[in-house]
């Protein structure tokens, strides 16, 4: 477990802007930064990331909180694994005791594939410049492909020899659990159990998450085998999903923010050579069909697309439908055709950085030339096929979200198709409004939507469950959830502070100062009140326990939590902070006094109102058992259960002339 020191020191040295930046396309909006939410499908951004309170929200989806947070929702780590990553970007050494052989064996079997593929990448490479096969063979391909050394290096390209269980006996003898490495898919297990090589003998592609961790392997084959695939890659698993990553983006991110603009092409040398080339914002789809998940990657770092094809018109025809699901997802998207036989690969290889980017430029054309232009060929003069044609253009344009821009291309088609406007955009209606159909029956019965649809993908959750949340959602219709949030946000924000209790007169007691938590825990143990929600009674426990401590700040000490749960709870109750000096009076000149006097009438107003909370909750049962037959029949219990009803109202009435003694009213009992 790490230290509650380290993790303060964590939390200290972690810059929320520059953490999501690194996965989040950001722009300045005032005293804080806006982009594109990671946890959710939108096209206008909510997501928000404040500097000066080191915390980011996203207004769409509600999940929000510290550095840390972002890390485990991003990445799908633990909470301790979560603050391990934000140690090694900011260089902190970890300090925590040593796991037990249980513990270590619980360890989350994500992270143990995420090892064992680092330690694959690794031999591949080690093989690829060490081995006389590798460098025979393997470097010799990729040098003769035109790759220089720097290259290789930076893409961590390797080689796997041609024995078939080389890696597989080699990790196992380093000591690593031939069950994850068979899970991670760099082998698999032959039905009498052995453990086989899934590359062997083939150069070795690693395919990296955007944070930099190697998920997947690509294999192409370098010798003319008939019976053998050209290309072999990773099968899904626990942590790798081939429609949600993108080979390259890993290293083209910031050069996409950069350019404000991604270059897509198809295979894995398409990439490497544009970017040796110093095109950097380029990325790939690894050979499969463009998915919803990968959009939705490149739109969290820009808003453009530039489409880069061979002159392969079967290719090209077959990459339609990714234009279409491009448009859906809110992208503004651009086409490059390549001179017949090359490709991205090899126009980088054989020419210049500037000819590259000059092509690209001057014969970059919208979606509805390229899509247009294509077809036409294809239709001639046949009416009919003109009619498809037009047809095809419009279910492209239908899908648009943004009614300004489809209003554009519906101008922009009619003129190139010579097509009135009006029976474009009376078409383009049609198929919006038979798709809103559609998928108002699919939610009706509850069938699964389609990858392309514009239905909101479930939400992920962080490794280890969102505890926190299944917890709120089921307290979420106790009428005392509202009074108990309010008072623990009240107590991380404010709980150290001293406030002024008045001087009692009546009494004879003078005036004097305490915390706010300590003044709302005395008021709650003379009435024996306890919170019902868990997460809060545990986070008032703790706070009452620490109070005394010096120099304790509240907020500091649960963000800091070793329990990811109270952690979480802590960094979204702190999200919004206001101004105490918005309640101070006008007429005072002792600005101190006053503070401490504001506090001890926003915690009386805060702990009388939850009490009157429950009295409220009381009465309503108490209401409840006088109109039960049984009890109205018993002369001795309707008694009683009316001297309890005439208590509790009595008891309504003095926190109600508590409040308005404050200044309160009964407005503040809706906290």
């Amino acid at each position: 477990m790490i230290d509650r020191n380290t993790i303060e020191q964590i939390m200290d040295a972690a810059k929320v802007e520059e953490v999501v930046s690194d996965f989040v396309a950001l722009r300045k909006r005032g005293v804080n930064m806006i982009g594109l939410c990671p946890f959710h499908n939108e096209k206008t951004p909510s997501f928000t990331v404040s500097p000066s309170k080191n915390l980011w929200k996203c207004f769409g989806c509600g999940k929000g909180g510290k550095p840390v947070h972002f890390i485990m929702e991003h990445e799908q780590l633990s909470y301790p694994d979560a603050l391990r990553w934000l140690a090694k970007k900011y260089h902190i050494e970890i300090k925590e005791r040593e796991l037990s052989d249980e513990e270590k064996r619980e360890q989350s079997m994500r992270e143990s594939m995420f090892v064992v593929n680092q330690y694959a990448q690794q031999y591949f490479t080690d093989t690829l410049h060490t081995t006389d096969e590798g460098k025979a063979i393997g470097l010799n391909y990729f040098r003769h492909r035109g790759l220089r050394d720097e290259t290789i290096k930076k893409f961590g390209l390797g080689y796997s020899l041609e024995k078939r269980d080389c890696f597989a006996s080699t990790a196992t003898k380093a000591g690593y659990n031939p069950e994850i490495i068979a899970r991670t898919g760099v082998c698999y297990a032959t039905d009498d159990g052995k453990l086989v090589d899934r590359f062997w003998g083939r150069v070795i592609f690693p395919v990296h998450t955007i944070s930099g961790k190697v998920v997947a392997f690509g294999g192409r084959i370098l010798q003319n085998n008939a019976k053998a695939a050209k290309y072999v890659n990773s099968p899904e698993s626990e942590i790798y999903h081939k429609s949600d990553h993108l080979y390259g983006l890993y290293f083209s991110k910031q050069a996409i923010m950069q350019h404000d603009n991604c270059i897509l092409v198809e295979g894995y040398l398409d990439v490497i050579s544009m970017h040796q080339q110093g095109i950097q914002n380029v990325v790939a789809s690894s050979g499969t069909s463009l998915t919803t998940g990968q959009i939705r990657l490149i739109h969290r770092f820009t808003n453009n697309v530039t489409l880069l094809y061979d002159g392969d018109k079967a290719g090209i025809k077959a990459s339609l439908r990714g234009i279409d699901m491009l448009l859906e997802e809110g992208m503004n998207i651009s086409v490059v055709l390549l001179p017949d036989g090359e490709d991205p690969d090899s126009y980088a290889q054989n020419h210049s950085t500037q000819e590259v980017e000059d092509y690209i430029k001057s014969n970059k054309v919208d979606f509805i030339r390229f899509k247009t232009n294509l077809l036409l060929g294809e239709a001639g003069d046949d009416p009919v096929s003109r009619a498809s044609l037009i047809g095809d253009v419009v279910k492209s344009i239908a899908v648009v979200p943004n009614d300004i821009l489809r209003s554009e291309y519906i101008k922009k088609c009619s003129e190139m198709l010579k097509v009135s406007e009006q029976l474009l955009v009376s078409e383009t209606a049609k198929i919006r409004k038979q798709r809103a159909e559609e998928i108002y029956k699919r939610k009706q019965q509850g069938a699964e939507q389609p990858a392309d649809s514009n239905i909101e993908p479930a939400e992920p959750q962080p490794a280890n469950g969102n505890i926190q949340q299944e917890i709120i959602e089921s307290y979420k219709n106790n009428p005392l959830y509202s009074k108990e949030k309010a008072i623990i946000q009240f107590i991380l924000r404010n709980g150290e502070r001293e406030l002024l209790v008045p001087e009692d007169k009546i009494n004879g007691i003078p005036s004097f100062t305490e915390s706010v938590i300590s003044h709302i825990h005395y008021s709650f143990e003379s009435d024996a009140i306890a919170f019902s929600h868990p997460l809060y009674r545990q986070i008032f426990e703790e706070a009452v326990q620490y109070c005394n401590e010096p120099n304790f700040s509240a907020e500091r000490h649960f963000l800091a939590h070793p329990n990811y749960e109270i952690s979480s709870l802590t960094a979204e109750l702190c999200g919004d902070r206001y101004m105490l000096s918005k309640f101070f009076s006008e007429n005072s000149n002792n600005e101190e006094r006053n503070e401490k006097a504001v506090l001890f009438e926003q915690t009386t107003r805060l702990a009388v109102a939850y009490k009157q909370s429950i009295v409220d909750e009381l009465l309503k049962e108490t209401m409840n058992k006088l109109k039960d037959p049984t009890i109205a029949n018993d002369s001795n219990r309707y008694l009683e259960v009316m001297q309890n009803f005439k208590f509790l109202k009595e008891t309504q009435q003095i926190l109600n002339n508590v409040l308005k003694g404050y200044g309160f009213g009964n407005a503040a009992l809706n906290v």
